[in-house]
């Protein structure tokens, strides 16, 4: 069996220095999408701590920062993608590599938590969103967004193309089966939505 999480880091790793720069969908186009649409949605929801799991070089968290004073904290499994989104100084940002199953966070410990078109990376989904409602305050809000679809898309990507591959993508899901995902998991679903062609967000709350 593929070990998809090694695939993700040497993957990531070799874009780390041109991530930023290449709009294209094999780098951050998509990424970039899905930033863009969870800083308009966070524009009506108050919070002082907020932590990306999945924060490649620390776009959102760049972003964001530019227009709200908080605290911010960045987790990715690529060392290239930290150190690139630690050499951007982003005011009151932390940045850690680390594993999206084993969050080093205190229990309820951030008013938000995002993760940016990195889920349908992780080998271990129900134990990342676990951990995610591990580290969110209650009423803490869980805001997802990747690109996907349901059913046999997914399972044709799944089963067929991913193990293809070598980036690390193992495990697609839609909004269908993010959202539950979610429930299963402990979270209310407040909103979900279509952002771009298969790019979509879920919006929960523990």
């Amino acid at each position: 069996m593929k070990d998809f999480e090694k695939l993700s880091r040497i993957h990531f790793n070799n874009q780390a220095k041109d991530y930023d720069s290449k709009d294209t969908i094999y780098y951050s186009k998509e990424g970039k999408i899905s930033c863009v649409d969870i800083q308009k949605y966070l524009e009506n929801v108050p919070f002082e701590r907020l932590l990306d799991v999945g924060c490649g070089t620390g776009f959102l968290i760049d972003n964001l920062a530019k227009e709200r004073d908080a605290e911010y904290y960045g987790l990715d499994l690529s060392e290239k993608m930290i150190e690139i989104a630690k050499s951007k100084n982003i005011k009151g940002a932390e940045f850690v590599r680390g594993s999206a199953n084993m969050l080093p966070y205190d229990d309820e410990s951030f008013d938000v938590v995002t993760c940016v078109q990195s889920f349908h990376h992780y080998p271990y989904p129900d134990e990342a969103m676990k951990e995610v409602y591990r580290v969110l305050k209650k009423g803490g809000v869980y805001i997802l967004s990747d690109t996907g679809l349901d059913g046999i898309g997914a399972w044709i990507d799944n089963h067929i193309i991913f193990p293809l591959m070598n980036s690390g993508d193992c495990n697609v899901s839609g909004i269908k089966g993010i959202s539950s995902r979610m429930k299963n998991n402990g979270f209310k679903v407040l909103d979900a939505w279509k952002v771009k062609g298969f790019i979509y967000t879920v919006v929960s709350k523990k």
